[in-house]
């Protein structure tokens, strides 16, 4: 399978209060299409280790290629761009803004990149309402919505500019068993059936064992 994501030598290292060194000579690929699972305790890096590879933090060690582009030491101009582009972060809040509709904020991310015309990126965000069986609460005030529903919206919006990767952290942390199978099973459509690469930090493991694979960090190392 082709490789969509190459991590190498990735080191990482906190400097407050004291220098502590989190991430220690991480080196793994990630194949198109694959569904990947990060796992590990509460500190062992999981969560640090996702945020150097969705390129929201460049101050590593190592070098990091998504896509055939090397993307470290690349300008925060060119990385916003990127991302933007080719990655769809989920977070474990949502991050909706609670007076506009799910419809509106969905929209945002394709509206910035500026592609298409108005028209055309609400059609998109439909269809990708309708993708999370939500689109009948297209209207509604993203406030007004359920914690499950919120996550199928924030699901949503990380799809509307249709990314080569899909990097979310700890997407089920919030939710009860019966939305977390949803997340997962929407996870799982799109890696199978859509071809989305799907690396996702989770604490869940029925979650984490039903992906195709596990990444294990411990200590800030990759376990054997």
């Amino acid at each position: 399978m082709t490789e969509i994501l190459q991590a190498a030598h990735l080191n990482k290292y906190f400097h407050e209060p004291e220098t502590f060194q989190v991430l220690k000579d991480i080196t793994f690929s990630v194949s198109k299409g694959e569904f990947v699972s990060l796992v590990g305790k509460s500190g062992s890096g999981k969560s640090t280790l996702l945020y150097l590879l969705s390129t929201l933090d460049t101050n590593y060690e190592g070098n990091i290629v998504i896509n055939d582009i090397t993307v470290t030491g690349q300008s925060q101009n060119a990385l916003a761009k990127f991302r933007n582009e080719n990655i769809g972060f989920i977070f474990q809040f949502h991050f909706l803004l609670p007076e506009f509709t799910a419809l509106e904020n969905i929209m945002m991310p394709a509206l910035k990149l500026g592609k298409y015309h108005r028209d055309k990126v609400e059609e998109m965000a439909m269809d990708k309402l309708r993708q999370m069986d939500m689109h009948s609460f297209a209207k509604k005030p993203s406030g007004k919505l359920s914690g499950g529903q919120q996550q199928r919206v924030a699901i949503a919006r990380a799809l509307i500019n249709d990314p080569i990767i899909i990097m979310a952290d700890e997407p089920t942390g919030n939710l009860d068993s019966g939305n977390s199978k949803i997340v997962f099973d929407i996870f799982q459509n799109l890696s199978r059936n859509h071809g989305n690469t799907i690396i996702t930090v989770t604490h869940d493991t029925d979650f984490a064992h039903k992906a195709d694979r596990i990444i294990e960090l411990i200590d800030g190392r990759l376990a054997k």
